[in-house]
């Protein structure tokens, strides 16, 4: 058997570029007499915008500061021992980066038990140990200090988690065993399954001591001070720290079920790491530690050597890197000063867009319409938002009436946008109507605005074709709804110049969204590979094959929704429209649908209804059913699935060599920003590429072997 410090070294001699984490061990003598004490500080050298992280050798040191602790503990020179992070940061966890060097199993888990190794000495030390959350926690960093025997969390902490069901493992040193025998299966099924499911959502300070994770609760300001005051009371018995009795019975049983009916609305078991980890969940209930150590370095072993892993490391290296540094973007210096932003129309769409632009940017907003009515109802809108906010408490008062102050509402553009720096349509989506509001706004907007247009499909380059000056428009296409997808394309017209783009390219990074920049095509990236794979359900529907069996085709790809539930969200008039769109570009691959016209024209919102007695599930509208003309060509799930996947292969190798964007990395930040697509599938290539699609369609794979796959 080999030692943990062997299996660290030969992990460290895979991975020779880690960002090292040193354990400095200090002592000091703590309040109220209660004796010496021994605190090691978890630290990469570099300030808090470099999070700690634990690579082999980070373990190594770690382990080596054990050894030191524990030889004093055993020797009765402390009474105890504590570890915390650097200002702003505790641990982040393990080091993805080595992650993805893996190539063979028992590489992979060497890491699990290293980890395991190291960790587990901490509850197993002759003194009591005490870890203190100061700043971020999550995943290993999460886990470090449930070894220990006491915690205490800053008020300060901003975010606390275990992703690794997000990114396609388990919490696996230690979180899947120890967090439901310390807060209950309930609770640990809620940490590890439901938040990580959704988009990676994180607690803060408060929740994680309201939950149980941590014993006690303290201000961020002297933190460790008090911290170390409230150990003193546990050592001296002035401070009684009481838990709950666990329910191991019923309500464990029960908190799995709910974590598997979750991970199945979720992924629709396409993904393992959801599963593998309620597996060891359940089998903790008897609170065997060991058995959950040695379980979870099995699943991490094997995800770590498997698919949805590589893609979710991809997906998340894509959205934290790429999506702050876009391809193509010019040079940020070009970009002008915005002081003023107009909006062209005041609907919902345009009224979602002028609170984005105030609350980002803090500078004046004009909304116009063609009457007062539209106006006032837009306006209207921003200030009952805005009312919301300050009733949440996540602004006050005095920030409250400043953006109320800043927006308002005129009817006439060259009133509204004679000094404005940046106007943004978000007119009806017809090219004669978007042409004649354009050729409005140059007459009256200074010669440096940027003219920005929301259009969803409609060409940028015909829109700015009839303007004096048409290398100030750019495209400016952001998803519904707007506070909460984070893409925005931003397209390139024939004539547009740098500096406009710049400037687009700056706005969007104040306004927190996610850019890519796209060349002016029918529809983009998002709206045409979405309309090629929803064309070919509605193909297959009409041929014959029934919606059901459609719908569920696609169900392994565990994507948010299913296809015609997101036609609903879009709205089939939009669907509709951008078919329409998209069939006059390219009439050879994309249908029009006269079923969906046919929807469209009964005025119906979507092709289901939803009745309280079904528990709201997805029905087929009988007068839909009704609507439908279909064939007799009927398909099995598996035959739909390989039309379907192949249809949007062969349309995303086309746009890539049309150069609609740089790369297929930036085809997968689309989908995972701009239309909620999982980080298991990596977007969608890496999928293409695993199941063989690629090949059988283009003839090769989108992304070289060992990005987003395991290393050849």
């Amino acid at each position: 058997m080999s030692t943990t410090a062997e299996l660290l070294k030969g992990a460290a001699e895979l991975f020779p570029d880690e960002v090292v984490t040193s354990a400095h061990v200090r002592h000091f003598e703590l309040p109220a007499g209660a004796g010496r004490f021994a605190l090691i500080t978890l630290d990469n050298g570099f300030d808090h915008t470099k999070p700690t992280t634990f690579g082999p050798q980070s373990l190594a040191n770690l382990n080596t500061a054990i050894d030191q602790v524990e030889a004093e503990a055993a020797n009765g020179e402390i009474v105890a021992a504590g570890i915390t992070g650097k200002p702003f940061i505790f641990a982040v966890g393990a080091d993805l980066k080595g992650v993805e060097l893996l190539k063979k199993h028992d590489e992979a888990l060497a890491i699990g038990k290293g980890g395991h190794d190291v960790f587990k000495r901490l509850s197993a030390l002759a003194v009591p140990t005490f870890a203190y959350y100061n700043g971020a926690a999550m995943g290993g960093g999460v886990e470090v200090g449930l070894h220990c025997t006491y915690r205490t969390v800053s008020k300060a902490l901003p975010a606390f988690s275990l992703p690794e069901v997000f990114l396609g493992l388990v919490p696996g040193w230690g979180g899947c065993a120890i967090l439901p025998n310390l807060i209950g299966a309930e609770k640990a099924v809620q940490v590890i399954i439901e938040n990580s499911l959704n988009q990676n959502r994180q607690l803060k300070g408060k929740q994680v001591f309201e939950l149980g994770i941590a014993d006690a609760l303290f201000e961020g300001a002297d933190f460790l001070e008090q911290s170390l005051v409230w150990t003193a009371g546990v050592l001296n018995g002035t401070v009684a720290v009481e838990r709950p009795e666990i329910d191991r019975g019923e309500g464990w049983d029960a908190a799995v079920a709910k974590g598997r009916a979750i991970a199945d609305s979720k992924v629709h078991g396409a993904a393992p790491a959801a599963y593998r980890a309620l597996d060891i969940i359940e089998a903790a209930k008897d609170g065997d530690l060991q058995k959950g150590f040695d379980a979870e370095d099995q699943a991490l072993a094997d995800l770590i050597m498997g698919g949805e892993l590589r893609s979710g490391i991809y997906a998340f290296n894509l959205v934290q890197k790429r999506g702050k540094r876009p391809a193509g973007a010019p040079d940020k210096s070009l970009a002008r000063p915005v002081t003023k932003v107009g909006v062209v129309g005041a609907g919902l769409m345009a009224s979602q867009l002028a609170l984005l632009f105030l609350r980002r940017l803090e500078v004046p907003v004009v909304l116009t319409d063609i009457d007062q009515e539209r106006v006032d109802k837009g306006v209207g809108y921003v200030h009952g938002e805005i009312d919301k906010l300050l009733g949440k408490g996540r602004i006050n008062q005095d920030k409250a009436n400043r953006l109320k102050g800043l927006v308002s509402g005129v009817l006439d553009k060259a009133e509204g946008f004679a000094d404005a720096d940046f106007v943004i349509e978000a007119v009806f989506e017809e090219m004669s109507v978007k042409q004649k509001v354009f050729a409005e706004v140059e007459a009256v907007a200074p010669a440096h605005a940027i003219l920005a247009t929301n259009t969803s499909s409609l060409s940028v380059s015909e829109m700015a074709s009839k303007l004096k000056h048409p290398e100030r428009v750019v495209g400016f296409h952001f998803f519904n709804p707007v506070a909460v997808l984070p893409l925005l394309e931003i397209v390139k017209g024939e004539q547009t110049d740098d500096a406009s783009l710049a400037t687009a390219f700056g706005v969007a990074k104040k306004l927190k969204k996610t850019a890519v920049l796209t060349k002016d095509a029918p529809a983009f990236v998002v709206n045409r590979i979405l309309t090629r794979f929803m064309g070919e359900i509605q193909n297959v529907i009409d041929e014959g094959t029934s919606v059901e069996t459609a719908e569920k085709a696609v169900e392994p790809l565990g994507l948010p929704m299913s296809p015609l539930v997101l036609l609903e969200l879009v709205g089939p008039a939009i669907g509709l429209h951008v078919s329409e769109t998209l069939n006059r570009a390219f009439p050879e691959r994309f249908t029009v649908s006269p079923n969906l016209k046919a929807v469209v024209e009964a005025g119906k919102r979507g092709f289901y209804v939803y009745k309280p007695e079904n528990g709201f599930k997805p029905e087929l509208d009988p007068e839909v059913a009704a609507l439908l003309e279909q064939g007799d060509t009927v398909l099995t799930e598996q035959q739909v699935r390989d039309r379907v996947l192949d249809a949007v292969a062969q349309e995303i190798g086309l746009m890539l060599e049309e150069g609609v964007v740089a790369e297929a990395q930036d085809i997968d930040l689309c989908l995972i920003t701009g239309a909620g697509w999982p980080f298991h599938l990596g977007g969608i290539t890496p999928y293409l590429d695993r199941e063989g699609v690629s090949e059988r369609v283009n003839g090769k794979r989108f992304l070289a072997q060992g990005v987003a796959s395991v290393p050849a």
